[in-house]
């Protein structure tokens, strides 16, 4: 497995598949080729951490039998493929579903600090989101839990204290990635 990596999370952009399933092999052959691997020595897969259902939850990976980082997100027109060390989130949104959503999941914080600016609020959304991927649970844990500091790069939960980056993609796109791991390659296919 080549280390270059585990040194970085790389995100790779694309168009969404055909399927869930398309998705999830576009996620297998990102992780064998982003680790120099063979694909047919990389597994990749999904199980819930509640029930032990390999048909959704959290998804893993190995590669020659070790653990690798991957999570993936998908919004319209897009699909993010993030590879890395063990460990991370990744979540992709675009503002105006965010801001047409009637969900109301910010903290008292998050209102005090980003009022209803739909860009910081798809911001926060997507780190709350990326964070929960992280976390394990996903959706099963309220994200009003999660409390998002986009200046400071942060998010707690359940005590912990998260680093999660954004990055606006475009002015309709915003991609949250949630790792411990200084290093973030951008990888950009939705024009090739």
């Amino acid at each position: 497995m080549g280390e270059r990596s585990l040194q970085a999370v790389t995100v790779r952009l694309a168009h969404q598949g055909r399927s869930r399933a398309a998705d999830r092999e576009a996620l297998l052959a990102s992780t064998a080729e982003l680790t120099g691997a063979d694909p047919a020595s990389t597994a990749v897969g999904r199980r819930c951490a509640h029930c032990g259902s390999d048909t959704h939850g959290q998804p893993w990976a190995t590669v020659h039998g070790v653990a690798v980082g991957v999570s993936l997100s998908r919004t319209p027109g897009v699909l993010a493929l993030a590879v890395g060390p063990v460990g991370l989130g990744v979540d992709v949104e675009r503002v105006t579903r965010v801001a047409a959503a009637p969900l109301d999941a910010s903290t008292p914080g998050e209102h005090a600090r980003y009022g209803a600016d739909p860009v910081r609020l798809a911001a926060c959304w997507a780190a709350k989101e990326a964070v929960l991927k992280r976390d394990g649970r996903g959706l099963r844990v309220d994200p009003a839990a999660v409390d998002v500091d986009l200046d400071a790069g942060t998010a707690v939960l359940d005590g912990a204290v998260h680093r999660v980056r954004v990055l606006h993609l475009d002015d309709d796109l915003v991609l949250a990635v949630a790792t411990d791991t200084e290093r973030i390659v951008l990888d950009d296919q939705r024009e090739r």
